[in-house]
C-alpha cells in the first residue's frame, strides 16, 4: 500500500516450508506462521492460488507466457486457480467435509484430518496491519500431498507399572476380577485384536476391546494383547497379572469421654501378605501421623472424620474412615484478661484459652458485679470500683461440666470526672483572651492543653491565643488512685471583621472632614465594594478599596455633587466568606 511505502515497510516471511506429504486420515497440524521484522500484527486466511504457466510443452512456446515454463515470469495480473464447488474452494481447498482443513488467523497454524486422496493446491495470505491500518498483503501457493501412509500401529494397556522385560504388570488386591482398559495406539488403524491370558496352563481368549477377566485366586498370571497379527501393521503386548491376598485396614480407639486428653489409637489391620509397611493417620483436624499406633490431643471439639491408610509389602493399600465423637470439656480452664487492673469505666476482655471448646458448647460467665455472659470470650465493662471474683462454667453438647473460680481476679478503681467551662463563649480576634472555670470531680491534679504547645497546672487556669482558628483545649485530671479521665472542648478564636460608615463629610478643601469613608477592623475581608448613590440612582462614587474614600466629586474626578443625602451601599465577605452588607446614609455639607 502507499502507507507501507511511505513507511518503509519489511514484508512478513513465513518460517517454515510445508511437508511433501501428509496422511490421509491423521490428525494435520502445520505450523504455517509468519515473522514480521516490524512486529506488526499478521492475520491469516486461506485465499485464491495464482494459475501457474500454460500445460503446452512445445520447445518454442514453453519459455513464453504460453507455456508450461515461462522465463522470465510474466507480468500480473494472473488468473487463479478454478475449484469444483461446493466441495472445493479457495477456503476449503482440501475439502468441506467433517474434519475440513482449516487456518487459525491469529496463529497461522493449518489443522485439519484430511480424507481424500490426491494433489490439492492451496493458498495462504497474510495481511499486516500497523495501528488499525492494512500495510500490506503477502500470499503463498503450496501443495498438499494427501497419501495413504502406513502405520504403525502400538499396543498398550494400562499398567500400575512396567517390569525391565517391559511387561505391563497390573497388581489387583483382593479381588480376582480385573477389567482392562485399552490404551493402544493408532485405533483408527486397528482392525484385528486378541487377549490371550494362561489361567493354571490353559489359554483363554477374549475377543473384546476391553474384557474383563476373572482368575481363579491369588498369583501371577501371563497374557497378551496382539493387534492386526499377521500383518506388517501390528503390535503385541506382553502383561503380567498380579492378584494379591485382601488387605483391611481397621482401627479403634480410647479416651475420656468427658476431660479433655490424648486419644489413643490401635491398629487392628490384616493383610493376606508378609507384613504392613505403611500406616497414615489423618485426625480430623490437619494433625496426621504415621505410627502403627499413635497418641493424639485434639484442640478441636466434633464429630471428626479420622482415615487410617495402610499398605503391605505387595504395594497394596486400603483406608477406613470413622467418625470420632469428641466433646470433652477442657482440663483446665484457662483465661487471660485484657487487664487485671483498670480505672471506673473499666472495659476488660477476657480471652478464653480453654481447649477443647466450640459454639456447641454452654459457658457462662459470672464477673463479680452481677454481670454475665455466655460468649466464649466476652468484654466486660466494670462501672463501679472495687474487687471482684470471676467464675467461669462450660458444659459439653454431651453434658460434661467443669467449673473454675478465679478469686479477687479484677480490681477496677475510682477515676475523676473530668469537666471545664469557658468565658467569653465566642471568643474573637478582638477578644482572645479565655478564662477556663474547672468543674471536674474526685481530682487532685491538673494539665491543660491549650493545642499551641502551651501547658497548665493550674484547675482554673487564664489563656491568650496567639491567633484566629479553632484550637482543641483539652483538660486532664487525675484522681488520688492515680486514675484519669479527660475534657475536650473546641474554642474558636473567631476572625471578626467590624467596618462603620459616618453620616456627614464637609468637603470644603478646609483639609477637615473633606472626605468620606468607613473605619473598622478590615484584616481577612474580601471583595470589599462600596458604592454610594444620589437621590435620583445616579452613582457618584465606587471603589473596591477600603481605604478610598469619596470626596464630593462625581466618581472623584467630575463636577461637584450639591449638598444632600446620599445612600451608601458596603459590602464585603468576612474571613470565613460570610457576607456582610451594610446601608447608610451621607450627608454632604459645603
Amino acid at each position: 500500500t502507499p502507507l507501507a511505502q511511505e513507511l518503509g515497510n519489511s514484508s512478513p516471511e513465513f518460517n517454515e516450508f510445508p511437508p511433501i506429504v501428509i496422511c490421509a486420515g491423521a490428525q494435520l497440524n502445520f505450523d504455517h506462521s509468519a515473522t514480521d521484522p516490524d512486529g506488526d500484527q499478521l492475520v491469516y486466511e486461506f485465499c485464491s492460488p495464482l494459475d501457474g504457466g500454460d500445460n503446452n510443452t512445445d520447445q518454442i512456446l514453453l519459455a513464453t507466457c504460453d507455456g508450461a515454463a515461462p522465463a522470465p515470469a510474466c507480468a500480473p495480473p494472473y488468473n487463479t486457480v478454478s475449484f469444483r464447488a461446493p466441495d472445493f474452494t479457495p477456503f476449503t481447498p482440501l475439502g468441506s467435509g467433517g474434519s475440513a482443513v482449516r487456518i487459525d488467523p491469529r496463529t497461522g497454524m493449518i489443522t485439519g484430518v484430511p480424507e481424500l486422496l490426491g494433489q490439492f493446491v492451496v493458498g495462504v495470505c497474510v495481511s499486516e496491519y500497523r495501528n488499525g491500518e492494512l500495510l500490506s498483503r503477502v500470499s503463498r501457493d503450496f501443495q498438499f500431498n494427501v497419501a495413504n501412509c502406513d502405520p504403525q500401529v502400538v499396543a498398550d494397556v494400562r499398567e500400575d507399572y512396567v517390569t525391565p522385560d517391559q511387561e505391563l504388570a497390573i497388581n489387583s488386591c483382593g479381588i480376582n476380577t480385573v477389567q482392562f482398559e485399552n490404551q493402544s495406539f493408532l485405533e483408527q488403524f486397528i482392525d484385528q485384536f486378541v487377549w490371550e491370558f494362561n489361567i493354571n496352563g490353559t489359554i483363554q481368549t477374549f475377543n473384546e476391546w476391553e474384557p474383563t477377566v476373572t482368575f481363579p485366586g491369588v498369583g501371577t498370571y501371563t497374557g497378551e494383547l496382539r493387534l492386526n497379527e499377521g500383518t506388517d501393521c501390528g503390535d503385541t503386548a506382553t502383561i503380567l497379572v498380579n492378584i494379591f491376598p485382601d488387605i483391611t485396614a481397621d482401627f479403634s480407639y480410647e479416651y475420656d469421654t468427658c476431660v479433655a486428653g490424648p486419644v489413643h489409637f490401635t491398629d487392628l489391620s490384616v493383610t493376606g501378605s508378609c507384613c504392613m509397611t505403611k500406616w497414615d493417620w489423618s485426625f480430623g483436624e490437619g494433625g496426621r501421623s504415621n505410627r502403627q499406633n499413635p497418641v493424639y490431643t485434639y484442640r478441636t471439639p466434633g464429630d471428626l472424620p479420622v482415615t487410617l491408610t495402610v499398605r503391605d509389602t505387595n504395594q497394596c493399600e486400603e483406608s477406613i474412615t470413622k467418625i470420632l465423637p469428641y466433646y470433652p470439656v477442657p482440663a483446665l480452664i484457662v483465661i487471660a484478661p485484657s487487664a487485671f487492673t483498670g480505672c471506673t469505666p473499666a472495659e476488660i476482655f477476657f480471652d478464653n484459652l480453654s481447649y477443647p471448646i466450640d459454639t456447641t458448647y454452654d459457658i457462662l460467665w459470672n464477673f463479680g458485679d452481677g454481670g454475665q455472659s455466655t460468649d466464649i470470650s466476652p468484654f466486660h465493662v466494670y462501672e463501679d470500683p472495687g474487687t471482684f471474683t470471676v467464675d467461669v462454667s462450660i458444659v459439653s453438647p454431651i453434658g460434661c461440666e467443669t467449673d473454675t473460680i478465679f478469686n479477687e481476679l479484677i480490681t477496677v478503681l475510682p477515676s475523676p470526672e473530668a469537666g471545664f467551662s469557658f468565658t467569653p463563649e465566642e471568643p474573637s480576634n478582638i477578644q482572645p483572651t479565655v478564662s477556663f472555670t474547672d468543674e471536674s470531680s474526685g481530682a487532685v491534679a491538673w494539665r491543660w492543653d491549650f493545642g499551641t504547645n502551651f501547658n497548665s497546672n493550674l484547675p482554673s487556669p487564664t489563656y491568650t491565643f496567639p491567633d484566629t482558628g479553632r484550637y482543641e483545649v483539652v483538660q486532664l485530671v487525675t484522681h488520688p488512685s492515680g486514675c484519669q479521665d479527660t475534657a475536650v472542648a473546641i474554642i474558636d478564636i473567631f476572625p471578626e471583621v467590624r467596618y462603620f460608615l459616618p453620616n456627614a463629610f464637609t468637603p470644603n478643601n478646609d483639609s477637615k472632614n473633606d472626605i468620606y469613608f468607613g473605619e473598622g477592623i478590615m484584616d481577612g475581608a474580601s471583595n470589599f465594594r462600596m458604592t454610594i448613590w444620589n437621590r435620583w440612582g445616579e452613582l457618584v462614587f465606587e471603589s473596591t478599596d477600603p481605604n478610598e474614600g469619596w470626596n464630593g466629586r462625581k466618581l472623584n474626578t467630575g463636577r461637584e455633587s450639591p449638598n444632600g443625602v446620599y445612600v451608601v451601599l458596603v459590602s464585603y465577605n468576612e474571613p470565613r466568606g460570610q457576607l456582610v452588607e451594610i446601608k447608610g446614609y451621607a450627608t454632604l455639607i459645603r
